[in-house]
């Protein structure tokens, strides 16, 4: 696991976009520990590492500006993402999940898709392959953005107010993040092996 603490420290506000920005509309950033850096980056901000606003601020935009990178770039490959061979930083399935993803939910899922690994790295790309309205898209893409963000930045600031000494949970916590933000994939992943399997 990383040392998530020290990870933010030294990288900083900039780090910090960087890898938020990777993570929202990058494919080498499927891998990235988004969920629980946020956290992390919030519980550290309560302990005075991090201005609090600055910090919300610098993640609500990279978000944004990750997801909405992500979109231009399905808009200007398109169809093209779905022939591409797997490799470290690309898999198919990972393309394929988010498509089925996008096609149930439609413009909720990039608000729900802030909220599921790995889905919510090509989830805005998919938008942009399907030619969905920008309109449309940079509103869903603001409101998951914000909701994502107060979330999980609010969640880590709000357990360092309530929790003495709450670093020192710190690993137990940030393993039931990934632990629960992982849950909807296995569920997708069950379901798909049971239709595949009827």
């Amino acid at each position: 696991m990383f040392d998530l603490v020290s990870l933010i420290k030294v990288a900083g506000y900039l780090g910090l976009f960087g890898i938020i920005f990777a993570e929202s509309g990058l494919f080498v950033g499927f891998f990235l520990p988004g969920d629980s850096l946020l956290f992390t980056a919030g519980l550290l901000a309560y302990q005075g590492y991090l201005h609090l606003w600055l910090l919300l601020l610098v993640i609500f935009l990279a978000a944004v500006l990750g997801d909405s990178f992500g979109y231009w770039f399905g808009r200007k490959v398109g169809p093209l993402i779905f022939c591409w061979p797997d490799s470290f930083f690309f898999r198919q399935e990972n393309a394929i999940r988010a498509r089925e993803f996008f096609a149930r939910y439609g413009g909720k899922s990039l608000i729900l898709a802030r909220f599921i690994p790995v889905v919510r790295t090509f989830t805005p790309i998919v938008a942009g392959v399907g030619e969905m309205n920008y309109s449309a898209f940079l509103l869903y893409n603001l409101i998951g953005g914000f909701l994502w963000t107060i979330f999980l930045v609010g969640g880590g600031y709000l357990l360092g107010q309530t929790v003495p000494n709450a670093d020192r949970y710190l690993l137990l916590i940030v393993s039931v993040i990934i632990l629960v933000s992982f849950l909807p994939v296995l569920w997708q992943f069950i379901q798909y092996r049971f239709k595949k399997n009827k």
